[in-house]
Formats: structure tokens, C-alpha cells, sequence
């Protein structure tokens, strides 16, 4: 099989603060959970391994996207690194037959999920899809649905996983932490949390064959919070965007990739309000 896996951030072990996971004014923890995020995705890659997969595609899909450390990976993976990628944190998923998500983090407006969010925490309030709210677990796994690709793992505070397999009751979940709040959590060390996302990583696989598609019926209703009127003003001047709201916006679509790319639009062009 060959394996997907998209890295994040926020779900790491130990992660409480934006400061240990900001990249773009690194506060000296950054480099020590960079290297956390880099071990937490080895030991994916490794319990993968040992499950039976065989090629690895990796995504560094937090903040620029440029935060694995990739002399610490094994030498035979593929790392898609850099931001401003057309789908983002699914990026080329298309093609593998199963993918797991490392370091996720609960959705915007989660309770009790530490550094929730949903993509750009200045510009997204919520976002829903055919009336489901949507964390970026959710999209994402849309998107790999799209493409024939199931998700088998999720790593990442409780709130997060227990969020993720409500949606997808296949997917193997790894609690490394129990947040309190969005600023505090009650966490594994980084090695325990490394042995749990192995062991995970290797159930999940062996039990690939139960895995189901997670998608998106046709046509597809986008419908978008934002934080402001005036980034409410901006997306609704992308084509095929309506206003619905003071701060929100809704944007249809057969194609679930079309969707996807204008939920990107949706974010980028908001950042600039």
C-alpha cells in the first residue's frame, strides 16, 4: 500500500502554546516541537512500515509548511514541503491507498481542543459542508474520499480524535493529550506518545481492508463563516459566491475539488481584508 500522510502541528504532544508551533517569529521552543512533529511522524512512518505499507508521501501541511526536519526522516519517503499548494494540506493525495493524519487539532469553535482552529484562525468562524460543521479533518478526509482514498488514523488531543471517528467510526484514533481549554493540556511525554502513534499506525494499516470512503453528495453546498463583514465583502466577490449573511457566504459546486480550492480562495483572500 502506498501510504498518505498529512502532518500538523497543533496535535503534537506537549503542544499548548502558538508560540511552539510558530515558524514565522520562532520563540527557541519552536525548534524543540519542530523536532517532536518530525519524531511523532517517524514513528507513524515506522508502525506504518510494520503494519505492511510499503511507499510513504508526506505532506508537511502547518503554518508555511516548510517545518519537518527531513534529515530525520527515512530516506526512501517523499516530503511535499512549501505552502501556497492548491489543496493545501491534501496536496497530491490522489492515487494511495490509505492516508493517516499526524498532529491534527480540533475545529474552530471547539471546546476543550488545544489551538483549535479551521485553517486561518483571523478569517474562518466556521465552515459547514451540505450542513456538517467542519473541522480540517473533515474537509480533507473529503477530499481523499473524492479520490478513493481512506483515512485510517488520526493523532491528536482527545477532543480531536474523538471529533474525527464520531465522522469516521473506521479510523484509528491516538489521544497524546487531554487539552483543558485551548491553552493547557494534560500530555503524554513525546517518546510514550511516539510508542502509541507506532502501535496505532500499524493497527490502522492491518485493519486497511474495513476502511470506508468518507465523502461529500453531489451537489455540494460550501457555507462559510467569517470573522468580519469586510472579508464577508471580499469572498463574495469570488464567481459563484452568494452573500448570506452580514459574515457569511455559500458557494455550490458538483466537484468536490472545486469546492475545496474555493473554500483556499475563501481563506487566502479573506486574509487580506
Amino acid at each position: 500500500m502506498k501510504l498518505y500522510l498529512s502532518g500538523d502541528m497543533e496535535g503534537v504532544a506537549g503542544v499548548c502554546s502558538w508560540r511552539q508551533v510558530d515558524a514565522r517569529t520562532p520563540h527557541p521552543e519552536y525548534a524543540i516541537y519542530r523536532r517532536y512533529y518530525t519524531q511523532e511522524i517517524c514513528a507513524a512512518i515506522e508502525g506504518a512500515r510494520a503494519g505492511g505499507a510499503g511507499e510513504v508521501l508526506v505532506n508537511d501541511s502547518h503554518g508555511p509548511m516548510r517545518n519537518l526536519l527531513l534529515e530525520e526522516l527515512p530516506r526512501d519517503v517523499r516530503v511535499i514541503f512549501g505552502n501556497r499548494k492548491p489543496f493545501s494540506m491534501v496536496q497530491d493525495a490522489g492515487g494511495c491507498g490509505g492516508a493517516f493524519f499526524v498532529g491534527y487539532h480540533g475545529g474552530a469553535g471547539d471546546a476543550d481542543a488545544v489551538l483549535s482552529h479551521t485553517y486561518t484562525p483571523s478569517v474562518i468562524y466556521e465552515v459547514r459542508l451540505n450542513g456538517i460543521a467542519c473541522s480540517e479533518a473533515t474537509i480533507n478526509a473529503g477530499l481523499l474520499g473524492y479520490y478513493g482514498v481512506p483515512l485510517l488514523l488520526v493523532t491528536g488531543d482527545r477532543t480531536t480524535v474523538e471529533g474525527v471517528r464520531a465522522q469516521m467510526p473506521w479510523v484509528r484514533g491516538v489521544i497524546v493529550k487531554e487539552s483543558i481549554g485551548n491553552f493547557a493540556a494534560n500530555s503524554m511525554t513525546p517518546e510514550s506518545a511516539r510508542r502509541a502513534i507506532h502501535e496505532g499506525a500499524r493497527e490502522a494499516i492491518a485493519a486497511a481492508s474495513t476502511a470506508q470512503l468518507y465523502r461529500f453528495e453531489a451537489p455540494v453546498a460550501l457555507d462559510v463563516q467569517l470573522v468580519t463583514a469586510a472579508q464577508a465583502h471580499l469572498a463574495a466577490m469570488i464567481p459563484g459566491f452568494e452573500r448570506t449573511g452580514s459574515r457569511s457566504v455559500r458557494f455550490t459546486h458538483d466537484d468536490f475539488p472545486v469546492i475545496f480550492k474555493a473554500f483556499v480562495a475563501t481563506w487566502r483572500l479573506g486574509s487580506q481584508a
